[in-house]
């Protein structure tokens, strides 16, 4: 097992290298790039102070000013030693600067990645802490009253996207009743504030936001665990467990349960992407600058360093997630082994 785990871990690197040449190749190619919209730029500010663009050339640059442009944006080479140049630049830690922010990508995903971290590691512990315990209940209590109930609310939050959610009790609570925030992660005074004034502060600008991180994660945990659950209870072991007198509490939790837990464990590493990621259009409703938000306006501005930043890193936590993953199956089920 332990050769399999180290090349797992050596198979991370040429990864990273597919992904990454990918998504490179595709901010070189793409049409409407940082380059061409400078080249925009300079002619609508030039037909609009109206000067004259260049003879001939219908552009308002020169070409020594074009040239400093690629050289600036990176373009001035060709793809695959632009390639090798950013590779090299990461190896050494440097991510590159930002087109938009004008400051190392590396300081622009730092800022972002605790308010997201925060948001993630919140609804991972809330998900799991609730979703197991009523996921094991609903199947006990399955066709019942306890089960129809908690199913619908269940439904209705999966079926409204959290965004739309997000808007609505924005507008009810924060509109309205005026309970919480408009949006935003803390207040503007929040430097201000006391101790037990800062932690009451982010508490209330986060209510809302985790509302409607939940409502999806919730519907996929309680119902994964619940049908295997059930499906477990059903199967020959636990009824010979159960004739043989073990009590029906001790062949749910340590028999059927553990089985059971197989596909939440095998799950469970793809989540640490979202620890960060997060939901960008959560985050736009809200006003919270986090992750998600961060890689939606790279893509829009096209902010291409910020982009390939944020690709290396996410595409780096799901690969150790999978490994994570795989580790956590080998732990809750016995029979599993890799070679």
């Amino acid at each position: 097992m332990r050769d399999y785990f180290i090349r797992r871990l050596l198979l991370i690197i040429p990864t990273l290298i597919g992904v990454t040449i990918i998504v490179f190749a595709i901010t070189r190619l793409v049409p409407g790039g940082p380059l061409e919209r400078a080249i925009m730029e300079a002619q609508q500010v030039s037909q609009g102070g109206g000067g004259g663009q260049l003879a001939g050339q219908g552009m308002a640059l020169s070409e020594d000013q074009l040239a400093k442009l690629k050289e600036y944006y990176g373009f001035d080479k060709p793809l695959f030693e632009s390639y090798i140049d950013w590779v090299s630049k990461v190896a050494r830690g440097d991510l590159g600067s930002s087109y938009r922010y004008n400051e190392p990508v590396w300081d622009v995903i730092k800022s972002r990645f605790p308010i997201s971290l925060y948001y993630g590691l919140v609804t991972l512990i809330i998900t799991y802490l609730v979703c197991i315990p009523l996921g094991v209940l609903k199947a006990i209590k399955h066709k019942t009253a306890v089960d129809n109930i908690t199913s619908m609310f269940i439904f209705i939050g999966y079926a409204v996207p959290g965004y739309v959610l997000g808007a609505l009790l924005l507008l009810y609570f924060s509109v309205r009743l005026e309970w919480f925030p408009m949006g935003g992660f803390v207040s503007l005074r929040f430097d201000e504030l006391t101790f037990s004034g800062k932690t009451l502060d982010v508490i209330r600008h986060s209510i809302l936001p985790l509302i409607c991180y939940l409502v999806g994660s919730f519907a996929f945990v309680t119902l994964l665990l619940k049908n295997h659950l059930m499906d477990n209870l059903a199967s020959d072991y636990i009824r010979t467990a159960i004739a043989k007198g073990v009590p029906f509490r001790k062949a749910v939790t340590h028999h059927a349960m553990r089985n059971s837990l197989i596909p939440i464990a095998t799950t469970f590493g793809q989540n640490i992407v979202l620890l960060v990621s997060g939901s960008f259009l959560i985050e736009s409703v809200f006003d919270i600058n986090g992750f998600g938000l961060l890689g939606l306006t790279a893509i829009l501005d096209r902010d291409y360093p910020i982009v390939m930043g944020i690709v290396l890193f996410t595409s780096l936590l799901l690969l150790v997630g999978n490994i994570i993953s795989d580790i956590l199956v080998a732990i809750v089920d016995p029979r599993i082994r890799f070679q």
